[in-house]
Formats: structure tokens, sequence, C-alpha cells
């Protein structure tokens, strides 16, 4: 300044009388030296000299001896530091962080501290939360079907769980009902190339006919169960496991009740039922599966099939019909139920008709097969709640296996006559000995006149089963040797015919 003023005059000149403050501190701001320190010094721009700093650590420097020691410097902005020369606590190399609170980690959410903005404490969000999106002093539940990620900060979708096509269990439950449906063409196939053999016209052909399309679609509803479920799957599910059943037992029932009005009534009169023709027995066996179709349609305008997501557990995601969450697929099986106990009721009845008409046995043993095993389909269906593809599973098996017993119990006797015991499908072969007091071969000639002392038991016993099988006589077993020998022997009157009826009864217990 005097310097630049003065212009290099000793002592002070009259530009510097009286030196303007201002004009000094201008200059004074740029004054820079060499301190006794040997450290040079300077202003900065807001006119303050320069920040140097000694930095000391008080630490033992021995055993039992402590000591401030300089473990760097700050000058000029610059910060040396000797870091290993420092000792943390808990000899700890890392130095300690210096905040009021750290950043919370995942899945976790701020609590803040009461008055202090910049202070909180992080909490846990539970198993099924994350951090909220929104606000970060919170957690939010995901919904139903998802889980946390493994950032606990997004809810992932659980993958949906039902019966695949190529899971060991469709896979079985397929297979299974693909053998019956080609035993089921099978036999199909040989009741229309043998239609008017004595055996099959005496079985009813037409409810066979419709037995077999009950069998054929009970085996046919396990392909609709473990596909991918849709509203439409589950409609056709809804309908497809009751009708098939109703189609079954409707005609074994028609069957079962036919006989045994037949057999009833000849013990009061020779007059024929009414209803037994085979036009009537379709008529009662369509009237009987319209009121299973009336409770489905109802019930599926009442509360429509619709596909959902179901979750017993937390971590389930299964995709099924509604109608297997409250079980109301009970509401399908309640009428063929009760379809199977009448049966089983008419078939206890008519278990000691005679020999020839055994066919009634046969559907007596497929009503009581029937029942043991849906007896332990119920049980399983309740208890499988949590695992739809071993519901379902069971569900498919339970129908093909009812359709197997009945498919093996009712035709195979005759498939075994049509195919292996051919000499036995025909008309003589169908009436049992002791039904004929005449021998094969020596039948009386139309024209001759019967005498009056004929056995009423035996023309009973034969008109009954002229009504049963719509006059086609089917002999199942019986002993033509037996029947040769008596064809020798000569009736003269009534008390020899007597004698003759007394020796037949004993022959035949």
């Amino acid at each position: 300044m005097h310097a630049a003023v003065c212009g290099g005059r000793h002592g002070l000149c009259d530009a510097m009388r009286p030196a303007s403050g201002a004009e000094l501190l201008r200059y004074l701001r740029k004054v820079n030296f060499t301190g006794l320190s040997g450290d040079e010094f300077h202003f900065d721009a807001n006119g303050d000299g320069p920040a140097r700093y000694n930095i000391l650590h008080f630490k033992q420097v021995t055993r039992g001896v402590y000591d401030w020691v300089k473990v760097g410097q700050y000058l000029d902005g610059e910060l040396q530091l000797h870091i290993n020369a420092i000792q943390f606590k808990w000899g700890e190399r890392k130095p300690p962080e210096s905040v009021c609170s750290a950043e919370c980690e995942l899945g976790q959410a701020k609590q803040y501290v009461e008055g202090e903005s910049c202070c909180w404490h992080c909490f846990n969000c539970t198993q099924y939360e994350i951090r909220s999106p929104f606000v970060e002093t919170a957690c939010m539940v995901c919904p139903r079907g998802t889980l946390p990620d493994v950032t606990r900060t997004n809810c992932r979708p659980i993958p949906e769980v039902y019966l695949r096509p190529d899971s060991a269990w469709a896979i079985g439950a397929m297979s299974f009902s693909s053998v019956g449906i080609l035993l089921t063409a099978f036999v199909c196939g040989v009741w229309v190339r043998h239609s008017s053999t004595p055996v099959v016209r005496a079985s009813g052909r037409e409810l066979s006919y419709v037995l077999l399309a009950g069998i054929l679609m009970c085996y046919l509803v396990t392909f609709a169960l473990v596909f991918r479920p849709t509203d439409i799957l589950c409609s056709i599910q809804r309908f497809g496991t009751g009708f098939c059943f109703t189609v079954v037992y409707a005609a074994l029932l028609t069957k079962t009740n036919r006989i045994s009005r037949i057999f009833n009534a000849s013990k009061h009169s020779a007059k024929r039922p009414i209803l037994i023709s085979p036009s009537s027995q379709l008529a009662i066996c369509t009237a009987l599966i319209s009121i299973q179709v009336l409770i489905v349609v109802v019930w599926m305008i009442v509360a429509p099939a619709r596909a959902m997501y179901h979750y017993p557990t937390r971590e389930d995601n299964m995709l099924v019909c509604d109608s297997y969450v409250d079980a109301s697929y009970m509401i399908a099986f309640f009428y063929p139920i009760v379809l199977i106990l009448v049966c089983t009721v008419y078939a206890v009845l008519t278990r000691k008709i005679p020999e020839a008409f055994n066919e009634s046995k046969h559907i007596g043993f497929t009503m009581y097969t029937t029942c043991v095993i849906w007896l332990a389909f119920v049980p399983l269906y309740f208890g499988t709640a949590s695992h739809v593809p071993l519901r379902i599973t069971s569900m498919a098996v339970t129908i093909s296996l009812s359709a197997s017993v009945t498919l093996i119990c009712l035709f195979s006797p005759k498939l075994y006559i049509i195919l292996i015991r051919p000499e036995r499908n025909v008309r003589q072969s169908i009436m049992p000995v002791r039904y004929s007091r005449k021998p094969m071969g020596a039948l009386p000639h139309p024209a001759v006149k019967k005498p009056p002392c004929a056995d009423k038991e035996t023309q009973t016993a034969a008109a009954d089963f002229n009504k049963l099988t719509n006059g086609q006589t089917v002999l199942l077993k019986g002993d033509q040797k037996e029947d040769k020998k008596k064809s020798n022997v000569k009736i003269a009157n009534c008390d020899s015919d007597n004698k003759l009826k007394s020796n037949d009864r004993s022959e035949s217990l």
C-alpha cells in the first residue's frame, strides 16, 4: 500500500493521511509471509488465516501408560491421518459411524424418535410384510397368493397349483380311464354284433346300451378333472360327475325294479305286470335321469360354476373349481347316492330269485362293492382339502373304479357265454331244468292240449321267465342228461306227475 500510494518515499505521505480502512483491509488480505514455525501464512477469501490442526490421539503407548500421540494433521483443507496409529474401541480397525441413525436394512421400516426429526429406530416387518413403498414408517401386508421377494420391497405371485396333466397323479388316473374306455368300447362292439342272440336280448338290450353309455361317461369325466380349471371346465365337471353316475344307477335300478315286480306279481296273479316292455323301461330310466339334470341345472343357475384361487395356508395358491372349496360337489352326488341305496335294497330283495335270473345277484354284488368304494371315498375326499391333486385324483379314480366294478360284474358273465361258451347262447339254454317238466327236444306240440293236472308252479315260473326276457328263454345252467333221462319217462296220470314233481324238488335242493 505504501509503495503503491507514496511511490517509494520514506515515511507517510499526504495520500496516506488519513488512510482508508477499506483500502487498508484490501491490502491486508493480500499479505503472505513465512512465520517463525516455517509455515507460510496468508489469508483466505474470507479473511481468515489458514486452518492448521494437529490431530492427537490419547491411547495406551505401553502397558499401563497412556499419552497423547499425534496421528495426523489438517492443513490448508487437506487431511493427513495415520489410520493405523489409531486405536478404536473394542480393537476395531474400522472407524465408528458418526450418525444419529443409520439407514434401515431391507425389510425394515423407520420409527422416528419423538422430538428428533433426524433420528429413528428401525423395526422388522413380519414374515408376510414388505416396507410400504408409500410410507417409510409402515409395513404393508402382501395380498393372498403373494409373498415378499428377496429384497422385501415387492410382493411376488405364488405359482398356482392345480392337477397338471403331466403329473404322476393325472397320468395314473388317465391311464386307468383309458383302459376302461377301451374295455367299454369292446363290450359295446360285442353287444352290437351279437344283439340278436338270446343272452343279449334276455339281458335287456336297450338298458344295456344305456348302462354302457353311463360307464363310458364315467371314464371320460376323468379327463375333465385333470386339466387346468376354467369356468367352462368347472361347469362340465359339476354336471358330468353326478350325471354319469345317475345314468348307470338309474339303469340298474330300472332293471332290479322290473325283476322284482315281475316275480312279486307272479305270487298273486298270472297277469302280466305293467311297464315291463323295453320302451317302458327306457321311459322310466329317462325319468330318473331327468331328476338329476333338473337338480344340476337349478344349482348352476343359482350358483354358476367358476374357477377360483384357494388359499388353505398363507403360502398356498391353488387354482380350483369353487365346488372343491366348500365340498358342494356332494350336491351332484346326493341323488346318485340315493339311487345306489335304493338299488342296493332291491338287490337284497331279489337275491333269492331263481337261478335263471342270476343277473340280480350280479347287480347285488355290484351294489355292495360300490357302497364299499364310496364309503372309503367320502372320508378321503374331506381329508385331502389341503392337497388338491390328491383330492381330484381320488375323485377321478373312485368314479372310474365304480364304473369298472359295474362293467366287470354285469357284463363279464355274459361275455363269457357269448365268446367262450357260444353253445350256451341258445333259447333252450336259458330255462333251468327245474323250471321245465318237459325235456328239450320233447316239448309238446302246440296243438296238444295240456293235461288238467299240469304243475302250477312250473307254469308260473315259465310265465315269469317269459315276462322277464320278453319271450327270450335263457338257461344259464342245467343238466341236459337229466332232462334226456326224464324224457323217456311216460307220465300216465296226475299221481305219477306229482311224484315226479316231488322228486325234482328234492334234486334241486
